[in-house]
């Protein structure tokens, strides 16, 4: 293989394990240190090889980043050779001292952590005050000058108080929102119930797409997340608009990331054993980045032009050279593969069309509990209009969404224009693909395994 292009990089780094929260859906399974994390002087060595490869934003994370002593002085380093230093938090025990340190080391940007209103924010996050200690903690920042955002992550639990989520969002002045979905892996992968359904998101991005409308008109910058999509009615207007399109993953090219012991992924948030390059102890930066295989690839020239590994439904998608499969990390840690990711809003309309849908269920769970671990999932297609199975009372639907008083009152009938903007969608796909007779997809039905 020759060697990779010098880019432009993102890196996201976690610098700790350590926490002082106990999220149901941490991938990372946060809460004690790791016995290796790398030393200060490893550290510092990093953030050096970072700016030589070209790295020019560096977002720490944990765990909680700043439960780490040297996190001031790591983020100070950042900054003083010319990369962007930005932070996330769950927010818990930030004081104004606190937030003036972070100014004074150059941190340009804080996002903080919220995920429902305060019970299902403390729910999740298995900490009761977690909710009010965010809004405290985004106070703090702004007082101290620091450009605060806000990250959140869909579910069954936090979409249903999405809108008034918003709302609280907006009073605490953020400036942009990013918005993920949930996915199996860690924590999460023992709240199955939690997980938003395939066949769902058919009544997700009306609301995504409401929120996004009204924010932009509020100054606010709604962004999805990576795994969040795709290519449905409202992919442009939740990637900023002006003909933005998901591309594809960017792990490996765009994106880096790092774990607290010196280990190199190609995103932050892929699985560590079937994604780690190596290790800064063992080999430089670059040359992990640039020679592993496991950060590779995305590397196109080098899998006939992207598409070879996608599998299932994403195999016949007729985007399939442009989004590749979508998310690498969800549909991994669904099926223990990428290339068929069933998160997706453009795959739930065309199977709503045919009549369909689709539905996750866990075949495995996992045998060790440890950071970024994971099940093995089936998928099961049933009709779109069978009765769901009992004992899944959390199912998500318009009707379950709590909206801000001051909105229905605007517009009284908002649930059934949304509703009949669902329908109508739903009605297109139709007239497109309701009659067209598909070939097979192999791994389409009840298959985690099948090429």
């Amino acid at each position: 293989m020759q060697p990779n292009e010098t880019r432009k990089r993102y890196a996201v780094w976690e610098i700790t394990l350590k926490c002082n929260l106990a999220c149901r859906h941490c991938g990372s399974r946060a809460g004690d240190k790791r016995d290796d994390e790398l030393s200060t002087e490893e550290a510092l060595d990093l953030v050096h090889q970072m700016k030589d490869l070209g790295v020019v934003e560096v977002t720490l994370i944990g765990g909680e980043a700043y439960l780490r002593k040297d996190w001031l002085e790591i983020a100070a380093e950042i900054t003083r050779v010319g990369m962007m230093c930005t932070l996330q938090t769950g927010g818990l025990g930030v004081t104004d001292v606190m937030a003036g340190r972070m100014r004074e080391a150059g941190i340009a940007s804080v996002g903080v952590s919220l995920d429902g209103l305060e019970a299902t924010h403390d729910w999740i996050r298995g900490k009761e005050g977690s909710f009010r200690w965010a809004f405290e903690a985004m106070a703090c920042m702004r007082r101290a000058g620091l450009r605060v955002t806000a990250n959140t992550q869909i579910n069954r639990r936090s979409m249903r108080e999405l809108p008034l989520l918003y709302e609280a969002l907006r009073e605490a002045g953020v400036k942009a929102w990013q918005i993920q979905t949930t996915v199996p892996m860690g924590n999460a992968a023992d709240e199955v119930p939690m997980l938003l359904q395939p066949a769902e998101f058919v009544d997700v991005f009306p609301v995504l797409s409401l929120l996004a409308t009204r924010a932009q008109r509020d100054g606010i910058a709604v962004t999805a997340g990576n795994n969040l999509g795709y290519f449905g009615p409202y992919e442009r207007s939740l990637r900023g608009g002006d003909g933005a399109i998901f591309r594809g993953c960017t792990a490996g090219t765009d994106a880096l990331g790092i774990e607290a012991n010196g280990a190199i992924k190609g995103c932050p948030s892929l699985p560590s054993t079937p994604y780690t390059g190596g290790n800064v102890r063992e080999k430089s930066l670059r040359d992990i980045v640039e020679r592993a295989p496991e950060l590779r690839f995305n590397d196109v020239a080098d899998t006939a032009a992207g598409t070879d590994h996608l599998w299932g439904f994403c195999k016949g998608c007729e985007f399939a050279s442009t989004c590749r499969g979508g998310c690498s990390w969800t549909s991994h840690v669904f099926f223990n593969r990428r290339g068929n990711t069933p998160y997706c809003h453009h795959r739930a309309l065309v199977q709503a069309a045919e009549g369909k849908r689709e539905r996750v269920h866990l075949k495995m769970a996992s045998l060790v509990k440890r950071p970024f671990d994971y099940g093995t999932f089936g998928l099961r297609e049933e009709d779109y209009d069978a009765p769901w199975p009992d004992g899944d009372p959390q199912r998500f639907t318009l009707d379950a969404v709590s909206w801000p008083a001051a909105w229905i009152e605007e517009t009284p009938d908002l649930v059934q224009l949304l509703a009949q903007e669902r329908d109508d969608t739903i009605a297109c796909y139709r007239s497109r693909y309701g009659g067209r007779e598909r070939a097979p997809q192999p791994g389409r039905v009840e298959s985690a395994v099948a090429p």
